[in-house]
């Protein structure tokens, strides 16, 4: 029985230590960010390499401010994310609410279509929807970006699979009791949801906070990019303002951080609950 208990405890001390390695490998990068937005240019990439200068550029936190209207960008990417996070969290909880607990014909085969949209990568179908978004006049418009995210086959898809956990007698008995299917929705489903939908809006979030592709392709205007298109605008032809990247890096990530760190408590809970891995 020690040797048992002996090898389970040294099975899990070589799990913690990889785990630990492996960490430490992640944070790595976000270290030399960390480092190199209080570095200048010269020093960025001095070697032998220095993780904290001795002369801090601390300046740079406020240049990047004054060079280019970071401001607006932040303010163009808080209002893009939080109204595509708003809308994907309305529409992909409303219709895994009609495929998970409504019966109506060819739910099945609907679902499957629209699941299928997932396997198809978006460079796929990014130049028809270009045209299309031309036509309708939304080119070098936030709107159009708006319009494209707004749905979610994946988020539609994680609700689903947390609406099924629920007891189907608990719609039924609020059908008897004279509910309608709009106030099941939002009455019952949704506050029994915060944990899937606290993980649909992390997931969102990030990715459209983060986006770059969709921006560059839709918005031509300065004073409607992002902040990953105005960090762009430190990389010149010839040389590249790294310090300022990376203190613009920072800024960006506090966002990101803070929604994690409020939403964290659920976001495991909630990727259980929904079946996801990995």
């Amino acid at each position: 029985m020690k040797s048992a208990h002996k090898k389970a405890v040294f099975s899990k001390v070589i799990i913690y230590v990889i785990l630990i390695i492996i960490a430490l490998a992640m944070l790595v990068p976000f270290l030399w960010m960390l480092s190199a937005s209080i570095k200048s240019d010269r020093e960025v990439f001095q070697y032998p390499f220095v993780w904290i200068p001795e002369v801090p550029k601390w300046s740079n936190y406020s240049e990047i401010w004054t060079k280019i209207p970071f401001g607006k960008f932040i303010q163009n990417t808080v209002f893009l994310t939080l109204v595509v996070t708003c809308l994907q969290l309305l529409t992909s909880s409303f219709a895994a609410y009609a495929f998970g607990k409504l019966k109506f014909k060819y739910k099945n085969a609907l679902f499957m279509a629209y699941l299928s949209t997932i396997a198809m990568p978006w460079q796929v179908y990014m130049v028809p929807q270009f045209i299309m978004m031309r036509k309708m006049g939304l080119n070098d418009k936030l709107l159009a970006i708006i319009c494209l995210q707004a749905f979610s086959a994946f988020g539609v898809f994680m609700m689903k699979q947390f609406y099924e956990g629920i007891p189907d007698e608990l719609c039924e008995a609020a059908r008897i009791d004279g509910m309608s299917e709009y106030k099941i929705y939002a009455n019952i489903m949704l506050p029994l949801s915060k944990p899937a939908l606290s993980t649909l809006t992390i997931f969102t979030f990030v990715t459209t906070w983060n986006d770059y592709l969709g921006p560059l392709i839709y918005l031509k205007s300065q004073e409607k990019k992002t902040i990953q298109l105005g960090l762009k605008m430190f990389i010149g032809q010839y040389s590249s303002d790294y310090g300022l990247i990376m203190a613009g890096s920072v800024i960006s990530l506090i966002p990101v951080l803070i929604v994690f760190l409020i939403l964290q408590r659920y976001f495991v809970e909630g990727v259980a609950s929904t079946g996801l891995k990995g």
